[in-house]
């Protein structure tokens, strides 16, 4: 059995688990996204920044299910390999979800069950404890208990949007930003329950993880309700369309065309 609270886990704490979980939240992502294009509200029009962005987060989501999968059946030679292109594929994601954030707050189009401005705050804030969660794994990986936790809470970080086509946001108005992120802990809460069957406890690293996908709910708050939140949404919008769009504002649904 694997020590939970020792300076390196043994190799049978890299179970089955941590693999089935990293195909759940895949496919959470491939049906938050696949149902958007069949209930016609996305294509592959889209401009080229989305196909990027949405190219770049996929090949994360295979990258991380493939990690998963040989961290419990080798060879973990490839798996170490993998990982540092991992280590560098996180700068990338973390531009490119900043970039596509901005973009679409200066279109002005913001989802209308998001307020922009609080928009435009968290979710390059999401990615940012994203990258530390992930960074800190790869910094872990010899703790092989902290590595796979910290790994499964830095895709959690990151799977709100999924959950966001998933869940019927408009009726979760003014809370539907927050509730697409607590939903989200479904995953780590499912890594505690898994510790306490198996080990007894809960390993410290879900705490950590937990901690923070939801500090991304009270420090985009906080910053978009101040002075700085209105600086730095003047400043991206400034010369766009979404300079007419209030910031703090829930915008009105999108009028349904009569047949």
């Amino acid at each position: 059995m694997a020590t939970l609270g020792g300076v390196q886990s043994r190799a049978s704490d890299a179970d089955n688990f941590f693999r089935i979980l990293a195909i759940i939240m895949a496919l959470t992502v491939v049906a938050g996204f696949s149902v958007q294009y069949l209930a016609g509200r996305s294509s592959f029009g889209a401009r080229t920044l989305v196909h990027v962005h949405g190219l770049a987060f996929m090949a994360w989501v295979g990258l991380f299910v493939a990690q998963a999968w040989l961290a419990t059946h080798g060879p973990i030679s490839l798996h170490r390999r993998l990982g540092w292109i991992g280590a560098g594929w996180i700068l990338v994601l973390v531009l490119l979800g900043s970039l596509i954030t901005i973009d679409v707050i200066q279109r002005g189009t913001t989802p209308f069950f998001f307020q922009p401005q609080n928009f435009l705050i968290a979710n390059p804030f999401s990615a940012i404890m994203f990258a530390a969660l992930a960074w800190t794994a790869i910094r872990l990986r010899r703790h092989t208990d902290w590595h796979m936790r910290l790994q499964i809470c830095a895709m959690t970080t990151i799977i709100g949007p999924a959950f966001g086509r998933l869940l019927p946001m408009p009726l979760l108005i003014p809370y539907a930003f927050e509730m697409a992120g607590i939903v989200s802990l479904v995953f780590p809460i499912a890594g505690i329950i898994h510790d306490l069957r198996k080990y007894g406890r809960v390993h410290p690293a879900w705490y950590w993880g937990i901690a923070a996908v939801l500090s991304v709910i009270p420090v985009s708050h906080i910053v978009a309700n101040s002075a700085v939140g209105d600086a730095i949404y003047a400043a991206v919008t400034a010369g766009h369309p979404g300079a007419d769009v209030p910031g703090m504002e829930f915008a009105p649904p999108p009028t349904i065309p009569s047949s």
